[in-house]
């Protein structure tokens, strides 16, 4: 079986194909990947930190750090051992920190850089347990850069699939999606990596990813699959260790009772792109986050969290 101390695993830190271009100066992004997975980790990366709220729902939630504030938050594949990855940002950031001191004094609290993390479980299409380390975080978080986001089957959503509710077999390749909007000088972005176990619908009601029958290369949405089966007279079992996870970033400055509705706000609307959602076999987490750098007085919380509900949709379809 492979696995990591078997192998000299080289991250991969730069990719070609689609991507998102986006204007937020204050958020850096990086993606790393082992091919030999294949499996992968995204960060983002703020250097100024951010004030956070987390909303986690479903019956597979695996997180750590979950701070209220932070300066990266860590996206990882390899179930529960992903969460290493978020040490090696950790790791690396405060190095960073310590040399830029370039001076004797003590390190403190201060130089210490907060970063949260969830993981995804992406062995399901794949026959190796090789996750991402410590080594991948590191590489992440040093390539991190302002205004990209690469989209599709890279950095944690590598192995991504979504769909499987009825039948292994019937899952697809999912992956991470974003989205951005400016009005004014209010910046508002959303990124998600889609592991479901629900299927991905349209704004028209139609399942575009996931649920697939093989054999006919047709997609059922959930009720009518099940409404088939059980008319039929069978079971129905759902499979195991499903994740979506998301980041609702913005500018505009809110009150941490206004940043916590609005993470709700988002992760709720979230199932009218997936369905089901937030399952007991899914993992659902969502951080809401604001840089506080803008206070326009026309855009209030309920506003951003109409237009980031509609980003969150196009981000899924775009994953």
């Amino acid at each position: 079986m492979l696995m990591n101390s078997s192998l000299s695993l080289l991250p991969q830190t730069t990719f070609e194909g689609p991507a998102l271009a986006f204007d937020f100066p204050a958020l850096h992004i990086g993606i790393a990947e082992y091919a030999e997975g294949p499996t992968g980790c995204t960060v983002f990366y703020f250097p100024d930190g951010v004030t956070t709220a987390i909303d986690a729902r479903g019956g597979l939630v695996v997180t750590c750090g979950n701070y209220e504030r932070n300066h990266a938050f860590c996206f990882a594949g390899g179930s529960v051992y992903g969460l290493e990855a978020a040490s090696g940002v950790t790791a690396a950031l405060f190095e960073q920190r310590a040399t830029a001191l370039q001076t004797k004094a003590s390190i403190s609290s201060q130089h210490v850089a907060l970063v949260s993390g969830a993981i995804l479980n992406d062995y399901g299409v794949r026959d190796n347990v090789i996750y991402p380390d410590h080594q991948l975080g590191r590489a992440a978080i040093l390539a991190a850069r302002p205004g990209l986001f690469p989209l599709g089957t890279r950095g944690a959503g590598r192995s991504a699939t979504c769909g499987s509710i009825f039948s292994l077999a019937h899952r697809e390749p999912s992956g991470q999606g974003g989205a951005f909007r400016q009005i004014g000088s209010t910046k508002i972005a959303v990124f998600t990596v889609v592991n479901a176990v629900g299927v991905v619908v349209d704004r028209q009601g139609q399942v575009v990813r996931g649920n697939r029958d093989p054999k006919t290369g047709s997609r059922r949405s959930p009720v009518e699959e099940l409404e088939q089966r059980l008319a039929r007279g069978e079971g129905v079992t759902t499979a195991f260790g499903n994740t979506t996870l998301t980041l609702v970033v913005t500018n505009q400055r809110l009150r941490s009772a206004e940043l916590r509705q609005l993470g709700r706000h988002v992760h709720s609307s979230m199932a009218r792109a997936i369905q089901p959602f937030q399952t007991i076999n899914d993992g659902d987490v969502l951080y809401a986050v604001t840089t506080n750098e803008v206070d326009d007085a026309r855009v209030s919380g309920a506003m951003l969290g109409i237009l980031a509900s509609e980003l969150a949709w196009d981000a899924v379809l775009k994953s």
